[in-house]
């Protein structure tokens, strides 16, 4: 893939940022994500590219745009798969709370796994402590891993995990074991990408969230050095018949991250929405949008962050 490939990127996380950041805490998540959706799929677009929706807004009876199946791009350029989730958070920006993101994830055609909308159990780390876990070890064995990877006892390591009923043994065993935990109401890409970067002070992701989610946070560690582990968790004979549509005949079955995202070479990119441990939200000034991305590739190892300036005066289009 063309290292431009990324600027433009982040030309359409901008986009979608800007379009969402309006909405900062309105209480209208659906507002918010479709302006954050509009924007997106408006600025994708105009990049040179033959892009197809693999993970989106649904299938195309469920939503208008930047669905499974959709081609984005100019159609002249590399053949690529896209994952979006236009507006990580939409509860977040609705209430104006931390770690809101536009996402995005490419990679060539057939190497992000087509994941279909159920839940991920999941386990994330950073550089430090990447081959080091095991989803399928218990919470302590993990948590006894990654204090000995990053050099920290126990009692100093931090998980993230969301705040849901369902994670309930999970946070006593965490509690249990000494550990300290930052519980988040939404967001769990955000908290992936976080144990990634000492300064957010996460050590470790742990618990289930959307499986879609669990591409784009495995595709930002793959470009950070980290790692990701997820096993699909189908709640319906439905969901079942799904994953074996998917190739996925035992559900049981660990997703590494060569499984989500294939290949040498895959772009990440992210801006924020809402004010966060690594990134700084939109914020606005007369006429002037200001956002902060992230934009990472796979192949090369290179993390970029960027602030734009945008003039509100007329449409963004760089």
């Amino acid at each position: 893939m063309n290292r431009n490939l990324s600027i433009e990127l982040v030309r359409v996380t901008e986009a979608a940022a800007l379009a969402a950041g309006r909405w900062l805490g309105k209480g209208k998540k659906d507002e918010v994500d479709e302006a954050a959706t509009q924007g997106m799929r408006d600025m994708f677009n105009t990049i040179d590219m033959k892009g197809t929706v693999v993970i989106g807004e649904g299938e195309m009876d469920e939503a208008p745009m930047l669905y499974i199946g959709e081609e984005l791009g100019t159609g002249a350029g590399p053949e690529v798969d896209i994952a979006v989730d236009p507006l990580e958070g939409t509860n977040i920006v609705a209430a104006g709370t931390s770690n809101s993101l536009a996402t995005i994830a490419v990679a060539e055609r057939g190497n992000l796994l087509h994941a279909p909308d159920m839940y991920m159990e999941k386990i994330a780390v950073g550089p430090e402590a990447a081959g080091k876990i095991d989803i399928n070890a218990s919470v302590i064995e993990n948590l006894t891993a990654v204090a000995k990877a990053k050099n920290k006892k126990i009692e100093d390591i931090v998980v993230a995990i969301l705040d849901r009923k369902r994670h309930e043994k999970i946070i006593r065993e965490i509690r249990e074991s000494g550990a300290r935990i930052k519980l988040i109401q939404d967001g769990d890409v955000a908290a992936a990408i976080h144990t990634a970067f000492e300064n957010t002070g996460v050590d470790i992701l742990l618990g289930s969230g959307g499986a879609p989610e669990g591409v784009l946070a495995a595709t930002a560690l793959k470009c950070l050095g980290g790692e990701f582990q997820g096993k699909l968790l189908p709640q319906t004979e439905e969901e079942r018949i799904r994953c074996k549509k998917m190739g996925i005949e035992d559900v049981n079955r660990v997703l590494k991250m060569e499984d989500i995202v294939k290949g040498e070479d895959a772009f990440f990119v992210a801006t924020a929405v809402t004010d966060g441990e690594l990134l700084k939200g939109v914020h606005y000034k007369g006429n002037t949008g200001t956002t902060h991305s992230i934009v990472m590739r796979a192949g090369t190892g290179t993390i970029r962050f960027i602030e734009g300036q945008h003039s509100l005066k007329r449409k963004i289009q760089a």
